[in-house]
């Protein structure tokens, strides 16, 4: 690979990554309906990319599934807790009927993006902080990897499902999240233990990236769509925030500091 063409996409993507982070950081500042329709359009975009992979003749399909998954993640919050999870996952089995090649993978990652999706509202319920630390964490840990990648290069991390993720990347990765696990650390009740699961945060959503490379592996296509340009789709830009918002959601149950599922 030469020199330029490893950075040929350096330009768009950051143009678009600027745009993105505007715009989520206005959404996540605001909070409440401004921050809940913003994850509800994305979860919508998600679902109808992963119903295009998978069903590629079926456009009329995808554009329900889109407008019924906006609307569950847009109607979650304001639900009682033990309704929230059933409407959050109804979609799903929704789809389930109009899929008819590769439902294990619909059935698998439908449950991850919507989920993900709530995840993110819970996060944010339960203050900036928190939200803001696992959006910065991702971050950090996909452009650490992304420069370490192209700068160190060596050997592939899963070259057979994501041939240009190397280890130098993903251990970038890793370190650029513990740092930032320790600068939040000194601004939230967290204590030390903030920085491992900074760490397992940024592994979980370099799996994350992973999974979505093997659906499109599987299926055949480069991208998840052309929506935003220098990164594909929405899931080819979130499928790493989907790994830890999920991670996240788990999470909760399990630690201190982070909101708990409500």
């Amino acid at each position: 690979m030469s020199a330029d063409s490893k950075w040929n996409d350096l330009i768009p993507r950051v143009l678009s990554a600027l745009v993105m982070v505007v715009v989520g950081v206005a959404a996540i500042w605001a909070g409440g309906t401004i921050f809940i329709a913003l994850i509800a359009v994305l979860a919508g975009l998600m679902i109808w990319e992963l119903m295009r992979m998978l069903e590629p003749e079926n456009g009329a399909s995808r554009i329900w599934m889109a407008l019924l998954t906006t609307a569950a993640i847009a109607a979650v919050s304001f639900l009682p807790p033990p309704a929230r999870l059933p409407v959050v996952l109804a979609p799903v089995l929704v789809g389930l009927s109009s899929v008819r090649s590769h439902r294990a993978i619909w059935l698998a990652y439908g449950v991850v993006v919507m989920l993900g999706a709530f995840s993110a509202l819970n996060l944010r319920a339960g203050g900036p902080i928190w939200i803001v630390w696992l959006v910065s964490v991702v971050a950090v840990c996909d452009i650490a990897g992304y420069f370490a990648g192209r700068v160190l290069g060596g050997p592939k991390f899963w070259p057979r499902v994501s041939p240009k993720k190397t280890w130098s990347g993903t251990i970038a990765g890793w370190i650029g999240a513990a740092l930032v696990g320790t600068w939040f650390m000194t601004q939230s009740p967290a204590g030390p233990e903030l920085v491992f699961v900074s760490v397992i945060m940024a592994f979980a959503s370099q799996l994350g990236d992973v999974a979505e490379s093997a659906i499109k592996r599987t299926v055949g296509i480069k991208d998840s769509s052309n929506l935003i340009p220098g990164h594909g789709g929405v899931l080819d830009r979130f499928d790493a925030m989907l790994g830890a918002l999920l991670l996240a959601l788990f999470a909760g149950f399990f630690t201190s500091f982070l909101p708990g599922v409500g």
